[in-house]
């Protein structure tokens, strides 16, 4: 069942929440609402399931208009942030609740209901907990169990509010992994409300970046990265390096720091944008870039080794005039940088910004035949 969303405007009092939303949510899709605190996401979901009303706009599943339809009309599952399981029911009549309370009419004889919620327990893999009350869960269990109650009347739409938020880091990925190939079987059409991008960006289908109330792009996930439309997701998406400065003859300079732009026809302000694994390190300038920075902290935590430096005689903009270029295990191995040691960064692809424009314009030095790929070297 698809999902369109049409001029929805909601305010609190004096604070506009959503600000003329428009979206198109494809049936049988994973689609992930990501936007800071405050950019109207959890209203959004809230209203698409009827918990909520909007001052304008109108809601549609499938061509057909369900604004005014009630909640318990509009074949919804909702997964809550902290679960919302009833303290006082087992596991398995917590899962059964929404069966039990279907109209006498669509509510399955009680061995159905039974047979159901064995079904879910096996498919949550906790049939051994059927009779434990959510107080003896751990925070896991007890979201699996959320899931299998949203699940349990084979609803057409599954909405999630921040659904692994409370959980601590390895539990989350394990969810995320399940909730994948849950949807996968059953195909629901799913929301997601996240702040979280590496979670956004790994479980979805398609990525509506919000801020302010207001839709900023929407896109697949490695496009919405590949290719982000305005500053805000950009900064938004995971770590960037900046560096501003005015653009003259070609080319982008601050300070001491210069980097050519080919292909650029703008002069004056801009910003140049580069995610930390489209820059590589180097012990001396090259031909298109000189952008010294100083080391600041070597971390070998992950699958590479994050370098944090800072710019050297010029400024970057946003976390703390910090850069962050990533490194294999192999060349710390080679070359062992450390805290203190000068290096030149080398653009591989970057992103500038200019003036009010809404796109960047790409900027791809080794295309240009300026730059080959250039590792750290000694």
């Amino acid at each position: 069942m698809s999902i369109t969303v049409d001029g929805i405007k909601k305010r609190f009092g004096k604070f506009q929440a959503l600000n003329n939303v428009s979206l198109d949510i494809p049936e049988g899709k994973l689609t992930a609402l990501l936007g800071p605190s405050g950019s109207g996401k959890t209203t959004l979901l809230r209203i698409i399931a009827g918990l909520e009303s909007a001052d304008s706009g109108q809601i549609s599943f499938s061509g057909r208009d369900v604004t005014g339809l009630h909640v318990r009309d509009r074949n919804i599952g909702f997964v809550f942030q902290h679960y919302a399981l009833f303290r006082h029911m087992t596991v398995a009549q917590n899962i059964a609740f929404g069966l039990d309370s279907l109209p006498r009419k669509q509510r399955p004889a009680k061995a159905g209901i039974q047979k159901r919620v064995s079904e879910l327990l096996e498919m949550i893999q906790l049939p051994h907990l059927a009779q434990r009350y959510p107080a003896q869960l751990s925070g896991g269990q007890k979201q699996r169990v959320a899931l299998a109650r949203s699940i349990a009347t084979q609803p057409k739409i599954l909405l999630l509010d921040e659904p692994f938020g409370a959980l601590d880091a390895k539990v989350r990925k394990d969810l995320r992994r399940w909730l994948r190939n849950l949807h996968d079987e059953f195909h629901f059409t799913s929301i997601f409300v996240t702040h979280d991008q590496e979670e956004a960006l790994e479980l979805s289908d398609q990525v509506v970046v919000m801020s302010q109330g207001r839709v900023e792009q929407v896109n697949e996930p490695i496009e919405l990265y590949a290719r982000p439309e305005s500053r805000f997701v950009f900064d938004f998406l995971g770590q960037v390096n900046v560096i501003s400065g005015q653009v003259k003859q070609g080319s982008l300079n601050q300070g001491n720091a210069w980097v050519t732009v080919p292909g650029v026809q703008h002069k004056g302000d801009a910003q140049l944008y580069l995610r930390p694994h489209e820059v590589r390190l180097a012990t001396a300038p090259v031909a298109h870039a000189n952008l010294p920075l100083r080391i600041e902290a070597v971390s070998l935590i992950g699958s590479e080794v994050r370098v944090e430096l800072r710019p050297e005689g010029w400024q970057s903009e946003g976390s703390n005039n910090i850069w962050e270029v990533g490194i294999s295990h192999a060349e710390f191995n080679s070359q062992r940088p450390t805290r203190g040691d000068l290096r030149y960064a080398v653009p591989e692809v970057g992103h500038l910004f200019t003036g009010n424009d809404a796109q960047p314009a790409t900027v791809n030095w080794a295309e240009a035949e300026l730059a080959p790929r250039v590792r750290l070297i000694s």
